[in-house]
């Protein structure tokens, strides 16, 4: 199923729900150290123990993009923690690395694309957050940003256990051949109407392999948006790495966008 933007009517009503809960939140924020192959990984857990002190809330991961484990996926992996879920930030490279600098992140991300590592990594992630005890482990799902998004779409294709999955600008990764049926993940796929870097034709070969897959998904561009629309940090980014013109953020389609993934956990979790 596509979408276009407008599809979500009910977001002003979770709009004030989000606002109650980030004023009664108590939100414990973690690192948690765990490995895979080898490499010391240091992911970044946030909660409201308001809500885990009664029961397990659902599991959201959270990869990030191709910058590495910093502030900006921190504070998303917080607000949803506000949302009332149990949020995990995985470390993708080791040692929670971060970068400023296109081409270091190039170098480091570039280890992943098209390899198993990419889903093995995730899994990892994955493995950590269940590992806390704190998540409804029926209950997961996991988002990502640009470099995150191509990586949940490959956690998704690895047989994860996740409802859904959220990919915020990220680079398509089509459905592989013979998967069909058996992905139950519901995908939403939210795109930068004039991302350089994701074309139209890119996002239709990726609709088309989902459907052939007979894989859920929802698929919403935001007109005008670049690559990165959701970081606030995207245009200095842009300006410190020649990027400008092709990455920036976009405020509209980040509060958008944001609001139909909490629509989304809302049908692919139950509202209590």
């Amino acid at each position: 199923m596509k979408n276009t933007l407008g599809c979500f009517a009910s977001v002003v009503a979770l709009t004030g729900l989000m606002s109650l809960q980030i004023a009664n939140a108590a939100i414990v924020e973690k690192s948690v150290t765990y490995e895979h192959e080898g490499v010391k990984l240091i992911g970044f857990l946030a909660y409201d123990d308001t809500k885990t002190a009664t029961g397990k809330p659902p599991g959201v991961l959270v990869i990030p993009e191709w910058w590495g484990l910093n502030d900006y996926v921190k504070s998303r992996t917080k607000q949803l923690a506000e949302l009332g879920y149990v949020a995990f930030a995985a470390d993708m490279y080791g040692g929670a690395e971060s970068t400023t600098d296109a081409g270091r992140a190039s170098q480091l991300a570039g280890q992943f694309y098209g390899k198993a590592l990419m889903p093995e990594r995730a899994n990892a992630g994955l493995d950590a957050l269940v590992k806390t005890g704190l998540a409804d482990e029926s209950k997961l799902a996991a988002i990502g940003f640009c470099f995150g998004g191509s990586t949940v779409q490959t956690l998704t294709y690895s047989g994860a256990p996740l409802l859904g999955i959220v990919s915020f600008h990220g680079n398509p990764v089509n459905a592989p051949a013979g998967i069909a049926g058996k992905v139950k993940t519901k995908f939403l796929l939210l795109n930068g109407g004039a991302d350089p870097f994701v074309t139209s034709a890119d996002n239709a070969r990726l609709e088309r392999s989902l459907e052939a897959a007979k894989i859920t998904y929802q698929s919403i561009n935001y007109p005008g948006a670049l690559h990165a629309f959701t970081n606030p940090a995207a245009d200095e980014l842009a300006a410190k790495n020649g990027l400008t013109g092709k990455i920036g953020y976009n405020e509209p389609a980040a509060m958008q966008s944001w609001s139909a993934m909490q629509v989304f956990f809302g049908e692919i979790f139950g509202k209590d």
